[in-house]
């Protein structure tokens, strides 16, 4: 569906997205995360064709967005992070509007604008003037004009930014069932919105992808650590741990009577359970506890990042 290779855009000698490839198929619903300034809009929007990229090649649909910029923009509804929405029209006169500038044939116009009224929840709001909707009903009629022309594809830039937290589930649902349907591309600043709503994220950073993979178990394939908390008894626990060669660091240890217990991180790749039971048995220690401490992404998410 969406294919970009080897894109770089640069804004004078600063590179907001460096050499960034990746591959989005049909049906995924993908969180773009990143910290401010590290190339995410500017993503989004060479991926609309609104910035042309210097170099590498873009394609959506097989289309490539230098050679076919008019075709590729009626596969895709942008709802850019500002939602530029005419403040001083009405709903309906706005998004009639919007219809006639993507093409949509006048015969059919008022069906679509049923369809897009019906699938985005604005009934109540489609007769009055955009300068007097909250902050969620305006998101909502931005992703109704994104809608319009039944594009493949949705590209929605922080769309629950400024949104207090019942209009965010709102947006939120919306999204999901919006995706059931289409290819989605969101980016946010907010990680439960992101666990809730996407099957994959890309992290950039630095105009740089840092991470890339599903949402459910981004975190552990993106570090390159992993992160244990041990209680023993019977030695000196603090340096016998340190010699072990999957050890990378130890973050704490805490003492209680004759036990401690230590927070560390090992390699990611290293069988540290079996060397922590070889070293116990050679020095007489005792296993009282052996937990692996999962990261969340927001934990992944700093660590990638700063």
């Amino acid at each position: 569906m969406i294919k970009l290779a080897n894109v770089t855009k640069l804004f004078g000698n600063i590179a907001a997205v460096n050499d960034v490839s990746f591959e989005i198929g049909d049906g995924e619903i993908v969180g773009l995360l990143g910290p401010n300034g590290a190339g995410k809009s500017t993503t989004m929007r060479l991926i609309t064709g609104f910035l042309p990229q210097d170099s590498g090649t873009i394609t959506v649909n097989d289309l490539d967005i230098i050679k076919s910029p008019v075709d590729i923009k009626k596969e895709i509804g942008y709802l850019p992070e500002n939602n530029p929405l005419y403040l001083d029209m009405l709903t309906v006169d706005f998004l009639r509007f919007c219809a006639l500038a993507k093409g949509v044939e006048k015969d059919f116009l008022e069906d679509e604008l049923i369809k897009i009224v019906k699938e985005t929840g604005i009934a109540e709001v489609y007769y009055r003037p955009i300068n007097e909707l909250s902050k969620g009903f305006r998101q909502r009629v931005g992703l109704a004009q994104a809608l319009l022309g039944d594009p493949k594809v949705l590209i929605l830039d922080e769309p629950t930014e400024g949104l207090d937290p019942n209009q965010r589930v709102e947006i939120r649902n919306l999204i999901k069932e919006l995706g059931k349907k289409r290819t989605v591309i969101v980016s946010t600043h907010v990680m439960q919105e992101v666990t809730a709503i996407c099957t994959r994220i890309i992290i950039i950073n630095r105009g740089k992808i840092v991470a890339d993979g599903p949402a459910d178990s981004i975190s552990l394939s993106s570090s390159d650590t992993r992160e244990y908390k041990v209680t023993l008894s019977g030695g000196n626990v603090g340096s016998l741990l340190q010699n072990v060669s999957s050890v990378k660091k130890i973050k704490e240890i805490i003492e209680n009577g004759n036990r401690h217990t230590v927070v560390l991180s090992t390699k990611k790749e290293s069988d540290f359970p079996i060397e922590l039971s070889e070293i116990c048995k050679r020095y007489n220690l005792i296993i009282w506890e052996l937990i692996e401490e999962k990261k969340d992404l927001e934990d992944m998410f700093r660590e990638l990042t700063q």
